[in-house]
């Protein structure tokens, strides 16, 4: 366990394929109000790219008192590691929760000397919090930040 500043106790568990459905309609309520700033909300669109993309063995899911709280997927690719699909119910945003999780998982990439990349819709202010964690605009097109941070940790020794 856990514990962030002001905020309850939490945990991490594996995803289940059973959890699509759940997250699915998370994404849907946090991303709304971007999507919508943006011009590119659709009802259902925004919960299937969620199924389409869904890896339930890259896939946490954040629990805080033994309830559904948030996501987050950090899934290997051939350049590192992707953050994707880090969202938190809205009643536990802003209490210090979405900083401990990316710490905790940023001290999993750094172990295995992974760099971190994500992206992020244009002027979500989500960017601020991953900025505060050192990740930086690697490029930009008119819907999407692309941000990466170098690894912090140290190749083992011989």
């Amino acid at each position: 366990m856990h514990r962030p500043q002001d905020t309850a106790r939490w945990t991490l568990r594996s995803a289940d394929p059973a959890d699509v459905e759940t997250i699915a309609e998370l994404r849907a309520t946090v991303m709304r109000p971007d999507l919508e700033r943006l011009g590119r909300f659709d009802e259902r669109r925004v919960r299937q790219r969620l199924r389409d993309s869904f890896s339930p063995v890259h896939t946490s899911v954040i629990v805080v008192d033994d309830t559904f709280a948030g996501c987050v997927t950090l899934r290997p690719a051939d350049d590192g590691r992707w953050l994707e699909h880090f969202y938190l119910v809205p009643g536990v945003q802003g209490r210090g929760l979405g900083s401990a999780v990316l710490r905790t998982l940023l001290e999993r990439a750094d172990a295995e000397d992974a760099p971190v990349r994500l992206n992020v819709l244009r002027g979500s202010a989500a960017q601020r919090l991953y900025e505060r964690h050192g990740f930086t605009v690697e490029a930009q097109d008119p819907i999407d930040v692309f941000m990466v941070r170098p690894s912090r940790g140290r190749p083992a020794s011989r």
